[in-house]
């Protein structure tokens, strides 16, 4: 069988236990069609990058599948009749990560967490270090 990741994005109205029951839904399509999701991933509420059928936000789900092409093919169809789902995607690969997403990685820390740490304690405008020497004009 083929390896595909197969991302899907939600309505915002939609709630979140509603996009799990969604998630399971199409989870047990795969299965009945002789596949199976290797690792499934919630993203969350984000935002999009233009707007999508009177969407700002959505929902996204990450599916990573061990699936015959026709058990996608399916999966596809389904999507497109589905009118809580705005967008799909699925992309064939080589193999696939067992590891969290870079998307579930980025969400444990401070947007700006890695580069502030580093810089030391933030000064205003005219402050100066304690510890410089002024040498004043003789």
């Amino acid at each position: 069988m083929a390896l595909y990741e197969h991302i899907f994005i939600a309505r915002q109205d939609v709630s979140t236990p509603q996009v799990e029951a969604l998630a399971d839904t199409f989870a047990a399509l795969i299965a009945e069609q002789g596949g199976k999701v290797e690792k499934r991933e919630y993203w969350g509420l984000r935002n999009l990058a233009y707007r999508m059928n009177k969407n700002r936000k959505g929902h996204y789900m990450l599916f990573n599948l061990d699936a015959p092409p026709a058990a996608v093919s399916e999966l596809e169809r389904n999507m497109r009749i589905n009118e809580d789902v705005i967008r799909y995607l699925t992309v064939r690969v080589d193999e696939l990560e067992a590891v969290p997403s870079a998307m579930l990685q980025s969400r444990g820390r401070d947007e700006r967490g890695d580069r502030d740490r580093d810089r030391g304690p933030r000064r205003g405008y005219g402050d100066r270090d304690p510890r410089e020497e002024v040498s004043e004009p003789s």
